[in-house]
C-alpha cells in the first residue's frame, strides 16, 4: 500500500497535505508540494510509538504540527486498533490539549 493524503486547511494558509508512508515510518505534512514538518514513527506490537516530530523553521506557528499530529491521530482511530506510546514530546503535548484524543494511548503511558 502507497502513501494517503488527506489535506488540511488551517486558517488562511494553504492547505497542508498530510501523508502516511509506512515504508519509511513517517507521516509527512507538506505545503505547496515543499515539505514542512514529520512525525516519524514505529509500529510494534499493536502499539504505534510515536518517537520524534519536526516542523522547519519556515512554517513554525502556522499549524503544520498540529495539522501532522491530528491527521496522524485520525489515522490510527480510523486504522487497526493500534494503541499510541507518545514517547515524542510534541505528540504527547499534543494529546494533553485534546483529550478527546486519550482514548487511544497505551495504558500506562505518559499521556494516558
Amino acid at each position: 500500500m502507497g502513501p494517503r493524503t488527506q489535506p488540511w486547511q488551517h486558517g488562511g494558509m494553504a492547505d497542508i497535505d498530510v501523508t502516511d508512508d509506512p515504508q519509511t515510518g513517517r507521516f509527512e505534512a507538506r505545503v505547496d508540494g515543499e515539505l514542512a514538518g514529520f512525525s516519524e514513527y514505529r509500529v510494534r506490537d499493536g502499539r504505534i510509538v510515536f518517537t520524534h516530530t519536526e516542523v522547519d523553521d519556515a512554517f513554525e506557528g502556522e499549524g503544520v504540527g498540529s495539522a501532522l499530529v491530528r491527521t496522524a491521530l485520525t489515522r490510527v482511530r480510523e486504522g487497526e486498533g493500534l494503541q499510541v506510546v507518545p514517547l515524542c514530546p510534541f505528540v504527547k503535548a499534543w494529546i494533553d490539549r485534546h483529550p478527546d484524543f486519550q482514548d487511544l494511548v497505551a495504558p500506562g503511558n505518559p499521556a494516558s
